[in-house]
């Protein structure tokens, strides 16, 4: 038999030297790693055919009983009569040495060879077929150790062979011996550094390619409907948010003159706008009205405004002052000022207990108003002051800056909690720029406006609300301020119809 050793550096390069030397059918007996590199041990398919042909199973198993190996144990259970496979069997018959291992493999190859040969002539009885062993292997050698070797790493040959039926089990090889498979299982690729950076620029460049269509699909849109276009950039110039105008602009009626589109446009947002009765403003409702808000708003002229009011239609007996503003050096001075002026005593509260025992005191007044400590809409202290205030007669009501960033203003509403408040008052008026982002802030928190305070005069400067008055206000704006889009920019300013996210009531629409 013709058997030839090849050496490579790598397997690869091994298995191409051997198939080179025998051609396709080149047969590999063994594979070793050595100090010169991968070894392959391989022969021709012809010379294997003709061993197969002059072989004998006398020889193999006369084997001497001191050394017997699988390979004969297999040989002798062939001669015997066919025993049932089973799970223990299989075990058995893989506790052998490597070497062994592959002789049984080169074994089986040639039997298979032999039964397609007698196969093709049918004079010849049918060779049986081979049977896992079910004896106990031969007892290995001293110097072998047992390992523990997944299956998954064995050759599928193998496994068809044994019927899929292969678990963890021990197999025994000698110590210098080097395994002859490689592992097919391809490495374990983790996430690097560069896939990060490369995950941030395709989102970064999906948001570009979003952005660049949604200012396509304004200008399309700007040139197939101009009232639109110009509505909406009249609602960005007043103030008001992008999804505001999206979300009133969707809906104008599309045979509408440019004209009518307007009036339905102020009409649209003045019946959105919550705003209290003509004869229930807080100086007629009556109890207690806490003024709350942020620092600088006004709460205390306010609270002196309300209370010339009431003076004036009630008399001076009607009303009753609390502060809390314990932490500015003259907010109780300045709220004792003006109740001199007024003829009301203003009291002064320092905790929950006190300011009991005053609400108790001033119950038969009909308008008892509290004021309180300016804080910041990022302060800690608001919900120890709102808890001071969680009682069922106190009427929270929050004083607005009109002239603050529509961004500030939704966060002093969040902040001071919009949904448990009986109202709002607009104060500066007079200073603000423009009035949009109030009405648009008071429009998406739906809280109802309860009084306009329109300069210091007290109590001149105080107005009850007045919806229309305040929208055409607002949308009378200039448009002069550095700030102002021009018609070239409103493609950033749209957006897909479905993220306006802003519910103004449909019936009102």
């Amino acid at each position: 038999m013709n058997i030839q050793r090849f050496t490579a550096p790598t397997s690869r390069e091994a298995m191409a030297k051997a198939r080179n030397a025998f051609g396709d059918s080149a047969v590999i007996l063994s594979t070793r790693s050595t100090s010169e590199g991968f070894e392959v041990m391989a022969a021709a398919e012809e010379s294997l055919a003709s061993l197969a042909d002059n072989a004998s199973p006398a020889p193999i198993a006369t084997r001497p009983a001191a050394a017997p190996t699988a390979f004969a144990a297999r040989a002798k259970a062939a001669a015997t009569p066919a025993q049932p496979e089973s799970v223990a069997g299989d075990t058995e018959a893989l506790a052998m040495s490597t070497l062994s291992f592959q002789e049984y493999v080169r074994e089986r190859m040639l039997r298979k060879r032999r039964e397609s040969m007698q196969e093709a002539a049918p004079a010849e009885p049918p060779e049986p077929q081979y049977r896992a062993p079910v004896q106990a292997a031969p007892t290995p050698t001293p110097a072998a150790e047992p390992i523990v070797v997944p299956v998954q790493r064995f050759n599928e040959p193998v496994q068809a062979a044994f019927g899929g039926r292969l678990g963890q089990q021990t197999i025994r090889t000698r110590e210098t011996a080097e395994p002859a498979w490689e592992d097919s299982q391809p490495p374990v690729r983790f996430a690097s550094k560069e896939d990060s950076r490369m995950a941030v620029e395709l989102t970064a460049l999906k948001d570009m390619i979003e952005e660049r269509f949604n200012t396509l699909a304004w200008l399309g849109s700007s040139k197939q409907n101009p009232i639109q276009s110009s509505l909406m950039l009249k609602m960005i110039r007043a103030g008001y948010s992008p999804a505001m105008a999206r979300a009133v602009l969707d809906r104008v009626p599309a045979d509408a003159g440019a004209p009518e589109a307007f009036r339905w446009l102020m009409d649209v947002i003045t019946r959105n706008l919550k705003v209290s009765a003509p004869a229930a403003g807080l100086c007629d409702e009556g109890g207690v009205v806490s003024l709350i808000g942020a620092t600088g708003v006004g709460k205390t002229t306010t609270a002196a405004k309300l209370a010339a009011q009431c003076v004036k239609q009630y008399g001076a007996a009607s009303v009753g002052m609390i502060t809390l503003d314990t932490y500015r050096v003259s907010g109780y001075e300045q709220l004792r000022a003006y109740g001199r002026m007024l003829g009301v005593v203003a009291h002064l509260a320092h905790d929950r207990a006190a300011l009991k025992d005053l609400l108790n005191l001033l119950s038969g007044k009909r308008l008892v108003i509290i004021d309180t400590a300016g804080l910041g809409q990022r302060d800690q202290r608001i919900q120890d002051m709102l808890d001071v205030l969680d009682m069922p007669k106190v009427k929270k009501t929050l004083v607005l800056n009109a002239g603050s960033q529509g961004d500030t203003l939704d966060e002093v509403l969040t902040s001071f909690k919009a949904s448990s408040l009986h109202g709002v008052v607009l104060s500066k008026v007079d200073e603000a720029v423009k009035l949009g982002p109030a009405l648009d802030a008071l429009i998406r928190h739906q809280v109802t406006l309860r009084g306009v305070a329109n300069g210091q005069r007290v109590p001149e400067d105080w107005q009850n609300p007045d919806a229309s008055a305040l929208v055409r206000m607002s949308m009378g704006t200039s448009g002069k301020s550095a700030y102002d889009p021009v018609a070239t920019d409103m493609g950033f300013y749209f957006a897909p119809t479905g993220a306006r996210g802003v519910n103004l009531g449909a019936s009102h629409v």
